[in-house]
């Protein structure tokens, strides 16, 4: 079984996340097909891709299943994932239902529209298991949350409901149940009907404007951040999470 599947119906390719039974949650080789999927040069009949979860939720987050934690190796694999989504010449819709939940929520908002489900669930649950967003991750949730709902999302960790983020306009469509195919057609069509090489040359300058904020000098942030990672509290987090109890973290 692929990992992911994609398919094309003229001008619309849709990739859907393949996991359903670990809700989509993003192994290594996962992040590297999803990564290559976005590596190449579209076709030239090709207007929008259009990423959706199979089963009951869009994307979970990294997968969780050792107590040794996350390495600083997967938390840059999934960066370098991000970044050829954002990077893709052409617009890119994320269809979201159940869970979105930190590399999940993640990858929705480094897609440049999200269709949702009104009870889908955003979270950036990574402070309650004892690691940290790197500047490129963190980044990205401010501009797309703004500042005080990227404190919410950063520093509770708790879940954010659809309905909530789309009276944000984080949320560009908002669908009831079993309606994102419904909800996202006319969204979808209008980006397929437009002038291709207005589309790339739009998504140029929204790639350009992105490398500019990130023209700064980050390292010693991401080493704080990426210190978690290696930290006896993430060790910890994560087993408890994996054992479903309460942590009881040290600030080591």
């Amino acid at each position: 079984m692929s990992l992911i599947e994609i398919t094309t119906d003229g001008p619309v390719r849709t990739i859907t996340l393949n996991r359903p039974d670990k809700h989509n949650a993003l192994s290594s080789d996962m992040m590297d097909d999803l990564k290559a999927a976005f590596e190449h040069e579209p076709p030239a009949d090709e207007r929008v891709t259009v990423i959706r979860g199979a089963g009951r939720s869009f994307c979970s987050g990294l997968e969780l299943s050792s107590t040794e934690g996350v390495s600083n190796r997967e938390a840059r694999r999934i960066e370098h994932m991000f970044d050829a989504v954002q990077r893709y010449p052409l617009p890119v819709v994320a269809l979201v239902h159940g869970r979105a939940i930190a590399g999940g929520c993640e990858l929705a908002l480094h897609c440049d529209f999200i269709v949702a489900e009104q009870d889908a669930a955003f979270a950036m649950p990574l402070a309650q298991i004892g690691v940290s967003t790197t500047w490129f991750l963190t980044k990205k949730i401010v501009e797309a949350a703004g500042a005080h709902v990227g404190r919410e999302f950063l520093l509770l960790g708790e879940p954010i409901a659809a309905d909530r983020l789309h009276q944000l306009g984080i949320v560009a469509r908002l669908a009831g149940p079993g309606g994102l195919d419904e909800v996202s057609r006319p969204l979808i069509d209008r980006l397929a009907a437009n002038a291709p090489l207005s589309l790339r040359s739009m998504k140029r300058l929204l790639i350009a404007m992105n490398d500019h904020m990130m023209a700064t000098d980050y390292g010693d942030l991401d080493r704080t951040a990426l210190a978690t990672y290696e930290s006896a509290d993430s060790k910890e987090g994560i087993a408890a999470r994996l054992a479903k109890r309460t942590p009881s973290f040290k600030g080591s």
